[in-house]
């Protein structure tokens, strides 16, 4: 397997593994059923990705022929105005003026129509890794939702938690894997939005996986911004039970 590309495969055996990991330590929580939709989004993914290559082959090939078709009637209807015209020897300079403004407007609807199914595979392509993105930028925020009443400072000795107050059952130990495992699926989230760029140049498309990317990396940062408030937590538990 080469280097030149990021493989679906692979990224999809990366999250069942973690599934697997958060399963094992917290199987009563909503995050493996999170886990359990990215992989179901990667698996619908790829099968969806060669049912579209397949399509697009055909796709391009008619696009293809029906461009060539465009430009055969464009120009025999210019060659076949111009024949007429020039074989009308009453025509002077000014009566020329219609045959050429006609000729004008043919050429423009005739480009209007060949960039128009020049690019439907393009648009097939950008609707479909679209629809993923944004499956996947809402499983990002789903994702932080799970961890964002896990609060570290709820582990504080001192902590006196109201009426209001989340639910907490985590230890310091169960908080940290729970964290990693959120950061890790923001990560995977961000792969899997790549993935969508490996058959697509479209600047659309490209600037949206940045964005999911962006905002993956963002609410990771958060997380292990947590992470390592619950880590001096721990080291200041030794020396105040001291």
């Amino acid at each position: 397997m080469g280097l030149e590309r990021l493989e679906s495969a692979m990224v999809l055996t990366t999250v069942e593994t973690l599934h697997g990991r958060i399963a094992a330590r917290f199987p009563d929580r909503g995050l493996v059923k999170v886990a359990e939709e990215l992989g179901g989004l990667i698996r619908d993914s790829a099968g969806a990705g060669e049912r579209l290559r397949r399509r697009l082959l055909w796709t391009r090939a008619v696009s293809r022929l029906l461009i060539l078709l465009v430009l055969a009637l464009a120009l025999g209807a210019i060659v076949w105005a111009l024949a007429t015209a020039l074989g009308d020897k009453t025509l002077t300079g000014v009566q020329w003026l219609p045959l050429i403004e006609s000729t004008v407007n043919d050429l423009i609807f005739a480009a209007v129509a060949i960039f128009f199914l020049y690019t439907i595979p393009e648009r097939l392509l950008r609707s479909r890794a679209l629809k993923l993105l944004h499956r996947l930028r809402s499983l990002a925020h789903i994702i932080d939702m799970h961890q964002l009443t896990k609060d570290p400072e709820r582990l504080r000795t001192g902590f006196t938690p109201t009426s209001a107050s989340v639910r907490f059952t985590l230890d310091a130990d169960e908080l940290t894997h729970y964290l990693d495992y959120c950061s890790e699926l923001l990560s995977l989230v961000g792969k899997t939005a790549a993935l969508c760029a490996e058959d697509s140049q479209d600047n659309v498309v490209l600037n949206t996986v940045s964005t999911v990317e962006g905002l993956t990396v963002d609410l990771s940062s958060k997380i292990w911004q947590k992470i390592q408030v619950v880590g001096e937590l721990r080291e200041d538990q030794p020396s105040a039970s001291a």
